[in-house]
């Protein structure tokens, strides 16, 4: 309680606010917390029961016992600090989302460190009373009797014990290609948002009939829908480019746990998709209104993933546009693909015949005027009444204004007297013209775009990219393809920590060599970095959890658990082998004293992220796979820093392959493990 205090004090004086990644931070954070204390507080319990009834000074124990573990410890917090470090250089949404989650997150590392070192020493020297008998407690004992014979066959294997470990390594790589790729996982946001697109000449009056017969199927046929919302078209001064032929449905759902027709949110939307799709003259899209609105703001577009063509001209781009639709209709996972409208515009237009009006000495800007005044209208007198003052506009009724008869009937002064009919001065008729003309970065653009169900973004995107291939292949000089939506977020965040998570590892590294004072043993912690993703790999394969931006940074932040029980494990063995003894012996027994407390900071903070992987409401889903790679991944290098690493130890100290006698276990492995002193 008091770290998190201290946090929720940090997060105050930095205008953190308290919301679903802050608090989520704190929550991932909750188990590590602890870790610091508990490795200072078992080794003042273990000095205390050696060393109190012998003259010293209570004080003076706690005091020393602080002061054996404080090097490893600060330094192991302060690499968990460090390998967040990353999380600061994300940008835009990710940036955003996962700033927050790492500050608090520090902030409690900063705070377990203040208090391990201050108040935890002081409590334990007025209440803790150190234990006679070097016994642990049961289940210890049960662990240690499996696990000291173990670690005693692997320092007679030492390379056999190395080859497996690395057989295990090279197995879990393997799985990676078998894993989906995503930017973030989807959110239950408890609502539903339908983009609905019409012909671009449909009226308001008509989008908003069709929408209002939408919010009333919605709400007579479906129980699971609370409220409607419909927005058609955008507001007099928005920046929304949405026309009046497109609207945005909102529905707002009951709680989950309300329904009583058996139906899952997905079933829901396929249901809802099913019934609306019988209304004529109406595409949809699903969506939810959270991801809806990003998806807006941050490409443009309202879906999960857009394949965008640039050229100069819009028929070939719409046809090529056609081409990749087809393509992508036909491709497992693709829901809601459409082209982007950019035809089926009816317009009039009007081309003068130059040849005619200069027979009748008639200007081309005489005849432009008539026919904006028909059309657009034009002031021709101001009525005054008191202070007010009204414009009068004169222009065609409007059933006239698209009537070609009543435009070419149209008299036209002529200077030689009689007027001209328009019809004898200009070709009218009805044409379809561009909808709209999409640009970006200047140049013409046509997006094709598409949700994603049932199937992870990155292999529907390198289907995609082989499936129109031939296409992209056909494309006239000056066009191209690109790509944008979540997937364009996804490469750009992966991108970002392809650069700085190698930096982070060589911060881990350095701090690993003040540490040590030893390059050799900065490097052997290092080491553990890989075989800790042995667990985490393995736990979002067999779960079936994508690679995603969480993910990643659940690697990041196991990175800094591996190294902090190794920094203490190497740390211990340093002190022994001063002390006299030989490698293994200094082995044996450093794996034997610290493994109550390795076993206790593992174990606290597995317990302290299992609810996440369980949890199901607001937010879960972006915290679920950061929780299953820390808990695959601590496992995972439970074995290797109790297992191999004292075997890489014990090697990198010998100088050889071979063993020498003292650094050879004699007796059985049961024998060498009992001798040890507790």
């Amino acid at each position: 309680p008091l770290s998190a205090l201290i946090a929720f004090i940090l997060m105050g004086l930095q205008g953190v606010t308290a919301n679903l990644m802050s608090l989520g931070g704190l929550a991932i954070a909750i188990g590590m917390i602890v870790d610091a204390s508990i490795v200072i507080s078992e080794n003042i319990t273990r000095h205390l029961g050696e060393k109190e009834g012998a003259g010293i000074p209570r004080t003076r124990i706690v005091f020393d016992a602080v002061r054996e573990v404080a090097r490893p410890v600060l330094f192991a917090i302060l690499i968990i600090i460090i390998v967040f470090l990353p999380l600061f250089t994300l940008q835009q949404m990710e940036g955003k989302m996962f700033r927050p989650l790492a500050l608090t997150m520090c902030f409690a590392m900063l705070g377990s460190l203040l208090v391990s070192f201050t108040i935890v020493p002081v409590l334990c020297s007025l209440f803790v009373r150190g234990r006679k008998e070097a016994r642990d407690n049961l289940p210890v004992r049960v662990c240690k009797k499996a696990y000291l014979p173990l670690l005693a066959l692997a320092l007679r294997r030492r390379w056999t014990t190395v080859l497996i470990a690395g057989a295990v390594l090279a197995a879990s790589l393997l799985l990676i290609p078998f894993i989906g790729t995503e930017f973030l996982p989807q959110l239950n946001e408890g609502a539903i948002a339908i983009n609905i697109v019409r012909l671009p000449s449909a009226s308001l009056d008509g989008s908003m009939a069709v929408g209002t017969e939408i919010e009333r199927r919605l709400l007579v046929q479906f129980p699971e829908v609370e409220t409607v919302v419909t927005k058609t078209g955008r507001a007099e001064i928005s920046e929304d480019p949405m026309g009046p032929e497109q609207s945005d449905v909102f529905i707002m759902l009951h709680p989950q746990d309300e329904w009583d027709t058996g139906r899952s949110k997905g079933d829901l939307v396929a249901a809802i998709q099913e019934d609306l799709s019988r209304i004529p003259g109406i595409r949809l899209s699903f969506s939810q209104p959270i991801a809806l609105r990003v998806n807006e703001l941050i490409s443009g577009i309202k879906s999960d993933l857009a394949v965008k063509l640039f050229g100069p001209d819009l028929d070939v781009l719409g046809e090529h546009a056609n081409r990749i639709a087809a393509v992508m209709n036909g491709i497992e996972g693709a829901e809601d693909v459409k082209v982007e409208q950019i035809t089926g515009f009816a317009q009039v237009e009007v081309v003068v015949d130059r040849k005619a009006i200069a027979r009748h000495k008639i200007n081309l800007a005489d005849i432009n005027e008539i026919i904006e005044t028909a059309v657009g209208g034009k002031v021709a007198t101001t009525i005054v009444e008191g202070q007010k003052r009204f414009a009068v506009l004169v222009r065609f009724p409007a059933e006239h204004r698209r009537d070609i008869e009543a435009l070419e009937n149209i008299l036209v002064p002529s200077p030689e007297g009689p007027r001209v009919p328009l019809a004898r001065l200009a070709t009218i008729e009805e044409v379809e013209a561009p909808s709209q003309i999409s640009r970006e970065n200047g140049m013409r653009r046509v997006v094709v775009e598409c949700n994603i169900r049932g199937r992870d973004m990155g292999s529907f995107v390198a289907e995609v990219r082989e499936r129109i291939r031939s296409i992209v292949g056909e494309l006239p000089s000056g066009y191209f393809v690109d790509y944008g939506g979540q997937f364009e977020n996804q490469q750009r965040a992966m991108k970002r920590l392809a650069i700085v998570v190698p930096m982070s590892i060589l911060l881990i590294f350095l701090m690993l060599f003040l540490a040590f004072d030893s390059l050799r043993s900065a490097f052997l912690v290092l080491v553990n970095l890989p075989f800790a993703l042995v667990g985490g790999i393995l736990a979002i394969f067999l779960l079936r959890i994508n690679l995603s931006v969480s993910a990643a940074i659940g690697f990041i932040a196991l990175f800094g658990t591996a190294v902090e029980n190794g920094t203490v494990l190497i740390t211990f063995f340093n002190q022994l082998r001063r002390q006299g003894l030989s490698t293994v012996e200094a082995v044996m027994k450093g794996c034997d004293l610290r493994f109550r407390p390795l076993l206790m900071t593992a174990l606290t903070t597995l317990l302290g992220l299992t609810p996440l992987i369980f949890a199901t409401g607001s937010g879960s889903e972006i915290q679920r796979p950061l929780a299953t790679v820390v808990i695959g991944g601590l496992v995972s290098s439970m074995f290797l820093t109790l297992i191999v690493l004292p075997v890489l130890y014990a090697l990198m100290k010998s100088g050889r392959t071979g063993q020498g006698a003292e650094d050879r276990p004699t007796g059985s492995d049961t024998t060498s493990a009992e001798r040890l002193p507790d």
